[in-house]
């Protein structure tokens, strides 16, 4: 069973940045693809980034394109969401998702703060 675990969120200023990780267990990443959605008290949850199984193919929402990075590294079985830029409306638990074959894994969030 693949397991996902966040990391990397915390408090950063405005126009900061921050790297979140999500390591898996259980299973190798190799043939999922990874994403990252937020979500925002009391906002829908958004979706962020998403990257293909072997890198080839990624995506952003637009309130992210050309502020956040999303890349894998399969040999330490991590995908990465590289943020910069940073502003109070990126305030959201962060959560990484894989999908393979029409299942879904979710790991349990990290939270980012972006406040002065």
């Amino acid at each position: 069973q693949l397991q996902l675990v966040e990391s990397g969120g915390g408090l950063v200023q405005p126009g900061g940045s921050l790297r979140l990780s999500c390591a898996a267990s259980g299973s190798t990443l190799d043939y999922y693809a990874i994403g990252w959605f937020r979500q925002a008290p009391g906002k829908e949850r958004e979706g962020v980034s998403c990257i293909s199984h072997n890198g080839g193919s990624t995506h952003y929402a637009d309130s992210v394109k050309g502020r956040f990075t999303i890349s894998r590294d399969n040999a330490k079985n991590t995908v990465y969401l590289q943020m910069t830029s940073l502003k109070p409306e990126d305030t959201a638990v962060y959560y990484c998702y894989a999908d393979r074959m029409g299942s879904r894994y979710w790991g349990q969030g990290t939270q980012v703060t972006v406040s002065s």
